[in-house]
């Protein structure tokens, strides 16, 4: 090999050297989702694999954050509203800043549970059963008027897009089938209804069946009872467990079936996003691909190829 042929392989290596220098110093690393794509050079040492992004750290929500958020100076979650309203009622329109709602709510409240109290006064005064029945009315209503005031809550509370999952997941946590209504699945309301329906009549029929093998077995329990000989206790004891179990089963199963109406409120919410249109799309065009990590290229330089984008 000549002289002049060292010196010019000698040029290419070092402008090669150069021309991937230069490309790794452009190449930036892809920050966390939602920190609006690229963040920073990526580091020069490939072999360095401790490197791992970080978004910032998550600020601890305090019941000092909480009342700053009352008072308009921070922001809050629907979910940690919709709890600080049950325990304070009418900060959910505190925060939405639905002010003159908050005289309704309170207002509504006390008086129903003023009157409910006044009527179970008079109730035990005179023992007459329409107080009674006025009591328990007036007490639905001010429960239903504190019931009023959450929901009213996490109606109003403000949200970018139309539909929110924490949403639609606590409207089925306060009424069942709110939250398929809210994200358009009407069809299911029957569904989850019928199930209930279905669980409360078997949650009755196997309670009913097991007190009544209960009072029977206690009978024939007793040393002078007239049933000894009419029915086994060892029988009644049996038939009053399997009731109970059964009966247990079936408070079981209406609880799955109301978490079930969450989490399917929840889940068809986030789908509310998800793109189910019959657009199929393909497109091809030429490109150029660098190499991404020169440790592991054969070649230093681009590559002509062809990219595909299919849409689905």
């Amino acid at each position: 090999m000549s002289f002049r042929s060292i010196i010019l392989l000698i040029i290419i290596n070092l402008s090669s050297l150069l021309v991937a220098k230069a490309q790794i110093g452009q190449m930036r690393q892809v920050g966390p989702p939602g920190s609006g794509g690229n963040s920073g050079q990526l580091n020069v040492n490939q072999s360095d694999t401790s490197y791992v992004p970080r978004g910032p750290a998550k600020e601890p929500y305090t019941l000092k954050r909480y009342f700053k958020s009352l008072a308009g100076k921070d922001s809050m979650s629907i979910s940690r509203m919709w709890a600080g309203s049950f325990i304070l009622p009418g900060s959910a329109q505190l925060y939405n800043k639905e002010y003159w709602k908050i005289p309704i709510v309170y207002g509504s409240i006390g008086t129903f549970a003023y009157v409910g109290y006044q009527n179970n006064l008079e109730w035990h005064k005179t023992g007459d059963s329409k107080y009674r029945t006025y009591r328990d009315l007036c007490y639905l209503g001010a429960a239903l008027s504190y019931w009023g005031s959450v929901m009213d809550g996490v109606h109003s509370y403000k949200y970018h897009k139309k539909v929110l999952p924490a949403r639609a997941s606590l409207y089925s946590a306060m009424l069942p089938g709110l939250g398929q209504m809210y994200n358009g699945d009407y069809w299911k309301i029957p569904i989850f209804y019928g199930g209930f329906v279905v669980t409360g009549y078997f949650i009755s029929s196997n309670h009913s069946q097991y007190k009544r093998y209960r009072d029977l077995y206690n009978q024939v329990s007793l040393p002078d009872s007239d049933l000894k000989g009419k029915y086994n206790p060892e029988t009644m004891k049996y038939y009053r467990d399997t009731y109970r179990r059964f009966r247990d089963y079936s408070i079981l199963s209406g609880i799955l079936i109301y978490a079930l109406n969450i989490i399917d409120a929840n889940v068809f919410a986030h789908m509310q996003d998800f793109d189910v249109s019959e657009d199929l799309s393909a497109s091809l065009s030429p490109g150029i691909t660098m190499p991404l990590n020169f440790n592991y290229a054969n070649n230093m330089g681009p590559i002509v190829g062809f990219n595909l984008k299919i849409n689905f």
